[in-house]
């Protein structure tokens, strides 16, 4: 099963920005176990579903036996606010920065939604030509659209998106806009304040932990040494998947090898 989340597709979209903590999200996956009469489930989260997921196996092991993470790693909490180390320059910020004021990216995103989604999920894809390192940062001036407009456009179909694919995520996105997906970016300080008592936590329940060598989110800074650590805040780990010349759509880009790694954890439960 796989949910649409808290902002996304059909479920609700609060209006309010603290309530889409990550709190808030895991309280969502323990409701939906209630609401299907599951006494316990694997979880598995992709990119900012991803800290979903280690989250639930970490707070609530008893409901969630197993966690498969995507794209990214088991954070644990640092040691600093998370927005005041992201990265700036007087041209340019961190994207997680730039989504910060509420109504800046929206309007940028909903002028050409289809335009956005194409853009967004080739630019960070294993299929985008690396001309130079990916820093996911965002002129001051003209936003990710302006940046992306640069970059060369797709030589050709990619395999794993379709036209119809897009009508759809476009389809939604017009009829939802970004404001709830985005609110997601706008709790990553509040989430630091309300995990202070979970400093130091480990995902204790058998895990998996799956990437794309190509993913933009493995060239954030610091974020190797994350991964080598998995093992130490992740003691259960059964296995760490990298996918060569997988960029970010993890399931999406390899979809036969997450299938098949993910199958063969759910059997060694």
């Amino acid at each position: 099963m796989a949910p649409d989340m808290r902002g996304y597709g059909r479920t609700d979209r609060p209006e309010a920005i603290d309530q889409y903590t990550l709190l808030h999200l895991v309280g969502d996956m323990v409701g939906l176990l209630d609401a299907l009469g599951a006494e316990q489930a694997v979880i598995a989260g992709h990119d900012w579903g991803a800290p979903v997921a280690w989250l639930a196996a970490s707070l609530r092991p008893d409901r969630f036996r197993g966690v498969i993470g995507l794209s990214v790693p088991f954070l644990p909490r640092g040691p600093v606010r998370p927005t005041s180390v992201m990265p700036q320059t007087k041209d340019a910020v961190f994207y997680q920065l730039y989504f910060q004021t509420p109504g800046v990216a929206e309007a940028e995103f909903e002028h050409d939604i289809r335009r956005f989604i194409r853009s967004n999920l080739y630019w960070v894809s294993g299929d985008m030509p690396r001309r130079e390192p990916v820093r996911m940062m965002v002129p001051r001036q003209g936003g990710l659209l302006a940046r992306w407009a640069a970059l060369p456009p797709p030589e050709t179909q990619l395999a794993w998106l379709t036209e119809a694919d897009i009508d759809f995520y476009a389809a939604e996105f017009t009829r939802t806009g970004f404001r709830g997906g985005l609110n997601w970016y706008r709790n990553i300080d509040r989430n630091w304040e309300l995990l202070a008592p979970f400093a130091g936590a480990r995902v204790a329940v058998p895990a998996l932990y799956i990437a794309g060598d190509r993913d933009v989110v493995l060239a954030f800074p610091g974020m190797q040494a994350i991964i080598e650590s998995l093992p130490t805040t992740v003691p259960q780990l059964r296995g760490t998947v990298i996918l060569p010349g997988c960029g970010h759509w993890t399931q999406q880009e390899r979809a036969a090898e997450v299938n098949t790694a993910m199958i063969d954890f759910l059997r060694s439960l």
